[in-house]
């Protein structure tokens, strides 16, 4: 599998990241309240395809089960809301993460001693066997109708922000983005400082060649276990933002065409390089809304539109425009 690159500094990364964050943080107020939302969720899945990449393009592992750790944290967080009537959303995503974290360390445990194919069905397998239990536990997960978990009784920050009296949604959506808004912040960070470290050297030298890494010392089946539990804990993160927003969790976010989802917002965004996800999830997202919205064919719209996509840009939205730029930076030495 190619290289991952692994980027520029970190001192670079702020120099890049914060006019980023910066324009983000303003937009709201020129965007309108639905289109704050559609950011919000594109943020929450950005948070997905970052976990999902430290296994994809940093560990060389594809799997086809990462639906079931966006599912367990979204599951979580309402059952905790519906059932425990807890309404921190801290507590919640605490909860959320610590499910994640238990069904990651299991199903990766048995994951990670096989590669290739092999990896990728196992994963598939065990992300539809929790598919299966959600709908046979219906008593507890609410089967097809799933779990409700309302917006309106929710605090952030340890009950210094609620949403009650009037224009409490409009509110809501604006000060829900900006907290999606600094966890997303914090997690690339993490995972900058994760894929940058010796762990994460490892983990491509694993990707890299197997045997040799093996020759060296490093232990490649607990390095890719706990590059799995990251990776879990990343998606569960997400599924546990994405319930408030929906207001709704139900069996489909365990079904595996999600976790095609996830797979393909990653190699849209180009999963060789380290941003390439997060623009791949946002983008994955504003063209499936407006597919639904264009057509009652919405599947076939946004299938055809992807597949134009991933000839037109074999190495992902990012990966191109880096291939581009290379191509005309020695023009631009030239001329200079």
């Amino acid at each position: 599998m190619p290289t991952a690159r692994t980027g520029p500094s970190f001192l670079w990364l702020l120099a890049g990241g914060v006019p980023v964050v910066v324009v983000l943080a303003v937009l709201p107020p020129f965007i309108g309240v639905y289109q704050t939302q559609q950011l919000t969720y594109g943020l929450a899945f950005a948070i997905a395809a970052l976990g999902f990449n430290l296994l994809l393009g940093y560990t060389g592992l594809l799997s086809f089960g990462h639906s079931a750790y966006f599912g367990a944290g979204a599951y979580a967080v309402a059952f905790i809301i519906q059932r425990l009537h807890v309404h921190s959303l801290e507590l919640c995503i605490l909860g959320a993460m610590l499910g994640a974290m238990l069904v990651s360390a299991l199903f990766g445990y048995a994951c990670v001693r096989h590669t290739r194919i092999f990896f990728g069905i196992l994963t598939l397998a065990l992300s539809q066997v929790l598919y299966s239990l959600a709908l046979k536990f219906f008593w507890v997960t609410g089967g097809t109708d799933g779990l409700r978990a309302s917006w309106n009784g929710l605090t952030l920050l340890g009950g210094l922000i609620d949403f009650k009296g009037s224009g409490a949604y409009r509110r809501f959506v604006v000060s829900y983005y900006y907290y999606v808004l600094g966890l997303f912040v914090v997690a690339v960070l993490i995972m900058w400082v994760i894929v940058h470290s010796p762990f994460g050297k490892a983990l491509q030298a694993i990707r890299d060649n197997e045997t040799r890494a093996g020759f060296v010392g490093i232990r490649v089946r607990r390095y890719r276990w706990i590059a799995f539990i990251i990776s879990g804990l990343f998606t569960g993160l997400a599924g546990a933002l994405w319930v408030p927003l929906n207001g709704l969790t139900t069996p489909e976010v365990l079904y595996w065409p999600f976790s095609g989802e996830i797979v393909f917002m990653t190699v849209l965004g180009g999963f060789r390089t380290f941003f390439g996800p997060i623009i791949g999830a946002v983008t994955f997202n504003y063209l499936k809304v407006y597919a639904v919205a264009s057509s009652q064919y919405w599947q076939l719209v946004l299938g055809t539109v992807l597949v134009v996509l991933v000839m037109l840009l074999p190495a992902g939205i990012v990966g191109t425009l880096g291939q581009l730029a290379n191509k005309l930076r020695p023009k631009q030495l030239q001329q200079g």
